[in-house]
């Protein structure tokens, strides 16, 4: 729900890492890249309307209005939102490499 409600608002990029069997911090992480710090607080925003209104609570946020970096932590979900620039510097895919992708697309199909 975290990546489709940033897809909608024009999130770019849009990547779920499935942490499981990497760390303890998250089950699975959202990356999420926006064109400037408005749009970070925007995708910020809205993803966590989204996911409050199924009943999500956010544990913690990082990051404030006009941050090149928002973590909106919801326990087993962490949300990163970037600026291209501060994604493209801190790359954590790369960082966290032996997570695995998540196939957005088999995801769906599993739960239709």
């Amino acid at each position: 729900m975290a990546a489709d409600t940033a897809e909608s608002k024009k999130g770019e990029r849009v990547v779920i890492l499935d942490m499981r069997d990497v760390t303890l911090i998250a089950d699975y992480f959202v990356i999420v890249s926006a064109m400037n710090v408005i749009q970070v607080e925007s995708l910020a925003e809205t993803i966590d309307e989204a996911l409050a209104a199924r009943g999500v609570e956010r544990l913690n946020r990082v990051g404030r209005q006009r941050s090149h970096w928002v973590l909106l932590d919801y326990g087993a979900l962490v949300v990163h939102i970037f600026t291209e620039e501060e994604r493209n510097y801190y790359n954590l895919e790369r960082l966290w490499g032996d997570a695995a992708v998540v196939d957005r697309d088999n995801l769906k199909e599993r739960n239709a």
